[in-house]
């Protein structure tokens, strides 16, 4: 009879194991401050053969937006698949102390109660691609009940057959500003040629701003060679027929009407998911898919059902349609802006609630990060810029943005104040004002960080000015290092 009932136990574990094995691994690779910069995407001069693949194999949206153009309150709607708003995350590195209304979980959470394996990072990426940067009470490893332990993921690093199925989020860390660009160039057997970059109109054509351009899209084929490497390790550990890879942006590109604005290129981000379990290959979707969706798609991926409190949808159900991602901009360091925005993918429409903070606000860490400006501020007062260039330098913001996106994908002409388009404006503002209400918080307080990289920059000013001349003429001086010789200097005059 013992023996009966061990050989019972021993078919139930063997069927228990072999249903786990039918859930597919996911991994979830997050670029950081990238737009539709890839060769896949139309993008010149730039050469991502591993994502043009992924995407051949695959499906790619053309449609896709972040719902904050800065990382972390991006990143803390797609952890939740609720936009920020609404769990009252919006105001860039604040509440990191305040756990989440007892209603809302990150989505591993949901994804572990159904057996995961969730992973942070990878060892092979630069940095370890570790990244977390979300408004909430968080720790990056360890349990999570949301009232005394706070863990998002299981482990770091590494993903082996014991671990399936498995999730894991790789942050791809090259493409943010950092004071790795022009080693990741140097190091390029085939640097991007300023001379064939494309620069967007409202960006003066300047050797820094090619050369700036040029960098970032070296960073991009740095990203597409880890990307290429993580699908090998897939191969190498024979788990490549049962892992589900989607490539994603937190937010737009880190330059001018990029990261940190409402504008397309702050707010549109690639997306690339590839399933090898899917039929559909070489596929291009064009409806309206938001970064909270994708959060969503990935708990249906593991057959997880969907919480009610997401806003997210899984974007491959039958019935699944999205007209508008609704998106938003508050705290950024110092500057505490209130702005909020609607796509459809054809019109844009966009709310400054604060117009006297001008798009250029002296920002004091892009001052550190962001060539084009510098360029751009003197050309300005050398009356040296178009019209269309000039928009973003301007003392003050237009209160309300309307752009036709299928005429204009660039942004370049306000119809706001045309009377022709006023319906239009109209029922973009009542819809604004609808998604206002869905996703006001119960609690609104927030507690930012400081950022130090103001006093870093009145540093600089005042015992680097031959750094600060060199600013100025945009050249990147880096921030880290910088902020290193400033806390020696702060500590020395104590």
């Amino acid at each position: 009879m013992l023996k009966k009932l061990y050989i019972v136990i021993a078919i139930l574990v063997s069927a228990s194991s072999a249903y786990a094995q039918t859930k597919p691994n996911i991994i979830w690779l997050m670029a950081e401050d990238i737009s539709l910069d890839l060769e896949c995407y139309g993008t010149k001069a730039v050469k991502t053969p591993h994502l043009n693949k992924m995407a051949a194999n695959g499906v790619r949206f053309d449609n896709c937006f972040v719902t904050n153009p800065i990382c972390s309150p991006s990143r803390s709607a797609m952890m939740v698949g609720t936009h920020q708003l609404k769990i009252n995350a919006d105001n860039h590195r604040s509440n990191r102390d305040v756990p989440l209304n007892e209603k809302y979980k990150p989505f591993t959470y949901w994804l572990r109660r159904s057996g995961y394996t969730c992973i942070l990072g990878h060892h092979g990426v630069m940095g370890k691609g570790r990244k977390t940067d979300v408004n909430f009470k968080s720790e990056k490893i360890g349990k999570w009940d949301g009232k005394e332990n706070f863990g998002l993921f299981d482990k770091v690093d590494h993903f082996e057959k014991e671990d399936q199925p498995f999730f894991m989020q790789i942050q791809l860390d090259a493409t943010h500003r950092g004071d790795w660009w022009n080693a990741v160039r140097a190091a390029s057997k085939h640097p991007v040629n300023p001379d064939e970059v494309e620069l967007p109109e409202y960006i003066a054509d300047h050797p820094v701003t090619r050369l700036d351009w040029a960098k970032y899209l070296d960073q991009v084929e740095y990203i597409d060679d880890e990307v290429g490497m993580i699908f090998q390790e897939l191969e190498d550990k024979g788990m490549a027929d049962n892992t589900i890879v989607i490539f994603i942006g937190d937010n737009g590109r880190c330059n001018i009407r990029g990261k940190g604005y409402l504008h397309d290129s702050g707010l549109h981000i690639p997306l690339i998911i590839y399933n090898p379990k899917n039929s559909e290959v070489n596929k291009v979707r064009k409806d309206v898919v938001g970064a909270t969706d994708i959060t969503a798609t990935i708990l249906d991926f593991a057959g997880v059902e969907i919480p009610e409190y997401m806003t997210g949808k899984p974007i491959f159900d039958e019935d699944f349609s999205r007209e508008f991602v609704y998106a938003s901009r508050s705290l950024w360091d110092e500057v505490e802006e209130k702005s909020r925005a609607i796509t459809s993918g054809t019109w844009k429409y966009i709310r400054n609630d604060k117009p006297e903070i001008p798009f250029d606000a002296h920002q004091a860490y892009l001052e550190f990060y962001r060539p084009a400006v510098h360029i751009m501020r003197t050309l300005k007062n050398e009356n040296k810029l178009s019209e269309n260039q000039g928009f973003f330098f301007e003392n003050s913001k237009p209160k309300e943005e309307l752009y036709d996106l299928k005429a204009d994908p660039m942004e370049l002409n306000n119809l706001a104040d045309n009377l022709k388009y006023s319906k239009v404006l109209e029922r973009m503002k009542k819809n604004t004002q609808d998604f206002d209400a869905q996703m006001k918080p119960k609690d609104s307080i927030y507690f930012p960080t400081h950022a130090i990289s103001v006093e870093v920059l009145k540093w600089v000013k005042k015992e680097r000015p031959v750094l600060y001349q060199k600013m100025l003429l945009g050249e990147e001086i880096g921030f880290s290092g910088l902020n290193k010789e400033f806390k020696i200097y702060k500590s020395q005059k104590k």
